[in-house]
């Protein structure tokens, strides 16, 4: 089965089929590192972690690129605010990045080029378009002439007309145009700054993924360019201007875009008090499938709001899955671990389900439907030891893709599983001694340390509260 696409540049869902296929070359535009990352970062991390592992199962070989912006006019303006360099300030953030991928579980990319690490590619592509009649000097650097390239809107779809009546010409500028965007910008005095043939001064915001997409996937035209939906004005169109103008081909064959993330309706903000780090997240709920599972019940391109009342459902569907996989590892396969492997007809049916949700422009609503739908399943035929141990591969293999691990990270544990063990012990003594008061106050104390026990026709079972 074929996997389709949603591609902004033609506004339609298209199968995708890549220029060299197996191959497939994506670039996603990262951060820019001069504060903490949060949630609404993740989400993005996320989804394109899952985009990138989904069409690797499909059989594709992914190189991925995923930038780093490390010199730009938000964190020159932090460094000023908090009286810091801005090689510190941006050597923290990074660091503080890669602490979060980590504990979020998100693979690096192929390649993470620091834009300060390309500078001199950034000046010879420059060059380039000024050669080539598209861009052009000024006292303040150097600007991209937007009206020369005619295609320009084609991403956006907006018109020129439309987009100067959001665009405000600062007095202290010399370009052209109003519309026309910096390339190369003259360092003030005390401002970090790289030689040029054009000054002292640094690469515009647009220009760093122009060329480190190209530099770093080693092709003029990409398969996937990935981001959020606010980056498609001007960042994107920007990026195809360059690029195309420069090297007269197509940039992206796909261009994919992520809806955006609010808190309680509202906008994430520091000055409305609404600002959820991701650091914030994990310190407050610990297991990071709760996060990653909220991303899933919304398709990546839709808009997503976040609030207490949606996480606490989350868990609730998370807990589902523990309790099932905490059963299903108990049952014990007679002739090893694959005698089941995939050989369930029902488990097979709703496996095929999952992944042609996920071909149908990686719908994961969908896909996490048949995985509950697969969950109520295994609970009614939790006996049917065939049945129990397909279905445990199967789920193993679903939730593998969506990079769900099922393992609770726990913040300080106030009781060791020796200790519930013995507690365990202590309780079973005291129900055969029809002690039910002893037994219910013992459960009791475990609930409040976290524990949570499940009495069974098999025994007393017991998990971690999420």
């Amino acid at each position: 089965m074929p996997v389709y696409i949603y591609n902004s540049l033609a506004r339609k869902k298209e199968e995708f089929i890549p220029i060299e296929s197996p191959r497939v070359n994506i670039y996603t535009c990262g951060i820019t590192v001069y504060d903490e990352s949060h949630i609404g970062h993740a989400r993005s991390l996320y989804i394109f972690d899952l985009i990138r592992r989904y069409l690797s199962c499909r059989g594709y070989k992914v190189r991925f690129v995923r930038n780093i912006t490390d010199i730009d006019d938000k964190i020159i303006n932090r460094a000023r605010d908090l009286n810091l360099d801005w090689r510190f300030l941006v050597s923290k953030y990074i660091g503080r990045y890669y602490e979060d991928l980590k504990a979020i579980g998100i693979a690096r990319a192929d390649f993470e080029p620091r834009a300060t690490e390309n500078i001199p590619d950034m000046i010879k592509y420059i060059s380039g378009l000024i050669d080539s009649g598209y861009a052009y000097q000024t006292a303040s650097g150097v600007y991209f002439s937007v009206r020369r390239f005619r295609d320009y809107g084609r991403l956006s779809g907006q018109g020129i007309e439309e987009m100067l009546s959001g665009v405000r010409k600062e007095s202290d500028e010399t370009k052209a145009d109003p519309l026309d965007f910096a390339l190369w910008k003259v360092s003030r005095p005390g401002e970090p700054s790289w030689p040029s043939p054009w000054g002292a001064g640094r690469p515009g915001w647009h220009i760093e993924c122009s060329v480190m997409s190209q530099k770093y996937l080693k092709v003029k035209t990409l398969d996937i360019h990935a981001g959020g939906r606010d980056l498609i004005f001007p960042h994107h169109e920007n990026e195809i201007a360059q690029a195309e103008a420069l090297s007269g081909k197509q940039f992206a064959k796909y261009w994919v875009h992520h809806g955006l993330l609010t808190i309680n309706n509202q906008k994430m903000a520091k000055s409305l008090g609404n600002f959820v780090t991701i650091k914030d997240f994990l310190s407050r709920h610990l297991d990071v499938d709760i996060l990653k599972f909220f991303f899933l019940t919304a398709h990546y391109s839709h808009p997503i709001d976040y609030t207490e009342a949606k996480v606490d459902e989350t868990k609730q569907a998370l807990s589902r899955l523990h309790i099932l996989m905490d059963k299903l590892e108990k049952v014990k396969s007679p002739c090893g671990w694959f005698c089941f492997k995939g050989r369930n007809p029902e488990v097979g049916a709703i496996k095929s389900k999952f992944y042609a949700a996920m071909d149908d422009d990686f719908n994961t609503p969908e896909a996490l439907a048949a995985v509950f739908e697969l969950v109520n399943l295994t609970n009614k035929k939790i006996d049917d030891r065939r049945f129990a141990l397909s279905a445990r591969y199967a789920l193993r293999e679903l939730l593998s893709i969506f990079g769900i691990t099922l393992t609770v990270k726990h913040g300080v544990i106030e009781i060791t599983d020796g200790e519930v063990k013995q507690k365990l012990a202590q309780r079973e003594r005291a129900r055969k001694e029809s002690n039910f008061e002893l037994a219910d106050s013992i459960r009791k104390s475990l609930e409040a340390q976290g524990v949570i026990l499940e009495d069974t026709k098999e025994g007393t079972t017991w998990r971690r509260k999420l």
